[in-house]
């Protein structure tokens, strides 16, 4: 468990404003206490300071996890954001799509969105910008990335895809076994 190096927070910090923009700092200085995000196994963890000083007494090769996994960095060094993030994310999303309830299901099993099963969007998203994935009913589904602008959604044939799929709430269900 140590703290993100420079590098590694910035290419953290940049996936996390690809979807919540400047609200980045209301998850680090919150109401209840401090915050941080703590990097371990190549996971990048957000955690209480207090809880962060009582796992600092576990030794790293017993230490599993602590606090919420918001993702990992990959051999690469890129930053996959994972869907147990979704949570803290939400409430700070700057676009979002809500998805009609026919189009939910397929959504939940890994399939990007089809104009078809579009409900509603933020006004003026641009293209290939982060966006949180929401039910009519207001419940976060899981992140995504718009293939298309706000205005080409209005023009686009019904079976063409208006976004990506990234990470959705179904993944607790298909990786069971390897969700760590």
């Amino acid at each position: 468990m140590r703290p993100l190096t420079d590098e590694e927070t910035k290419t953290f910090f940049e996936k996390l404003a690809k979807y919540i923009g400047e609200n980045i700092k209301l998850l680090i200085d919150r109401p209840d206490g401090t915050y941080c995000f703590r990097l371990h196994n190549d996971r990048v963890y957000y955690v209480s300071e207090a809880l962060m000083k009582r796992a600092a007494n576990i030794s790293h090769d017993n230490l599993v996890s602590f606090g919420t996994c918001f993702g990992k960095f990959t051999k690469t060094k890129k930053f996959r954001l994972h869907v147990t993030a979704l949570d803290y994310l939400a409430p700070y999303a700057k676009y979002k799509i809500w998805l009609k309830p026919s189009a939910e299901q397929q959504f939940l099993y890994g399939h990007h969105v089809m104009k078809s099963g579009l409900g509603r969007i933020t006004e003026s998203t641009p293209q290939y910008q982060g966006l949180v994935v929401y039910s009519m009913g207001d419940l976060p589904l899981g992140f995504g990335v718009l293939a298309k602008s706000t205005q080409d959604c209005r023009r686009a044939d019904p079976m063409t895809i208006v976004a990506f799929h990234q990470a959705d709430v179904g993944e607790y269900v298909r990786s069971e076994d390897t969700l760590t």
